[in-house]
């Protein structure tokens, strides 16, 4: 197993060559797109036609704010709504939960599901598209008409389903290119239209300064235009690595909910995470527990604490990509055999 095998795309995902030669004309317009000169305007139109393609590529209605990535757009997003949060998920990426300060936690049962019926609070509600550590798909349709009932927004975190699966029926969104082919250092912040976050000067239409990054604009829409033919491919192998894992004594976390087909969580009874990670790096296998920034410093699940799943310490996250192959998965298969045995 000398081969290097990533099974983290979740994390991160490799940028698609469409992608890479999207920033190459990007870095041919190196003006300032805020510059009114001609090198400059050029530069502008470049960028445009980028917001449009984003738009055209994801169905989106609405305005296209360039980011620097989901981050930066869950902090806009929340800081500067024109209605106030009031109620998060438990189980949303620490980039949300670190602004929610005393919104109203929203329970959620053991697939770690909101309850549409709980969401009917007037204000900002926050809830993900797709959970990045188990792959859970919220009900955000529901969620979107219990909130809009009662005149509130839907802020949808679509960082694990934009450019893989439907745009919800949010209000606000976010996303971040490296996620589905683009760049680090990009994303965007959907809104259904300008007045519902306050202005704060600079670029991007006076919401958000910062000289803008036409490179990564361009190639996260060509990522976009890329397409998402690959998720059937992807639900096939998870399926069959799934069985291999059932059928090697392991569990599937949440296996019952709609989740997406690119990421799942299973517990190895009676390994904790971290051995689990190093044996699997040993054998030239990257993976991770839970996030990518839980990982780092394997500090419990959020996430699946507020599930009250009972084996936090045993989970372990696989996340496949568009670059993922059958012969990868069975490999992986054939090494979680050896590492639970």
């Amino acid at each position: 197993m000398a081969t290097h095998l990533y099974l983290d795309h979740a994390a991160t995902t490799p940028l698609l060559p469409v992608a890479r030669a999207a920033m190459d004309e990007g870095f041919a317009h190196w003006a300032n797109p805020s510059s009114p000169h001609r090198a400059g305007r050029a530069a502008r139109a470049a960028l445009e036609d980028a917001r449009e393609r984003v738009r055209a590529a994801l169905g989106w209605q609405g305005e296209v704010i360039f980011t620097s990535g989901a981050s930066e757009a869950l902090a806009i997003a929340m800081q500067r709504c024109v209605q106030p949060l009031v109620a998060i998920s438990p189980v949303e990426h620490e980039a949300a939960l670190r602004h929610a300060g005393d919104a109203t936690k929203l329970a959620v049962d053991a697939f770690g599901l909101v309850a549409p019926g709980d969401c009917a609070l007037p204000g900002l509600v926050c809830v993900q598209q797709v959970n990045n550590e188990t792959g859970v798909i919220q009900p955000l349709d529901e969620i979107a008409q219990t909130v809009h009932g009662v005149g509130g927004l839907l802020l949808a975190d679509c960082a694990q389903g934009a450019g893989k699966i439907a745009l919800p029926a949010a209000d606000l969104a976010v996303l971040s290119a490296h996620k589905f082919g683009g760049p680090v250092g990009i994303g965007a912040l959907l809104l259904r239209d300008w007045g519902q976050i306050q202005p704060s000067g600079g670029q991007e239409r006076g919401y958000r300064p910062g000289t803008e990054n036409l490179p990564g604009a361009l190639a996260m829409a060509a990522a976009l235009e890329a397409g998402a033919d690959w998720m059937e491919e992807a639900a096939r192998l998870r399926t069959r690595l799934e069985a291999a894992i059932i059928a090697a004594g392991g569990e599937v976390v949440a296996q019952d909910a709609p989740r997406i087909a690119t990421i799942g969580a299973y517990r190895m009874k009676g390994k904790a995470a971290a051995a689990q990670l190093i044996r699997f790096d040993g054998l030239g296998m990257a993976i991770s527990a839970g996030s990518a920034c839980s990982s780092g410093s394997l500090r419990a699940s959020h996430v699946l604490t507020a599930m009250q799943y009972p084996h936090t310490s045993e989970v372990i996250r696989v996340s496949i990509g568009r670059e993922t192959t059958e012969a990868e998965i069975d490999q992986f298969a054939q090494a979680w055999a050896q590492v639970a045995g």
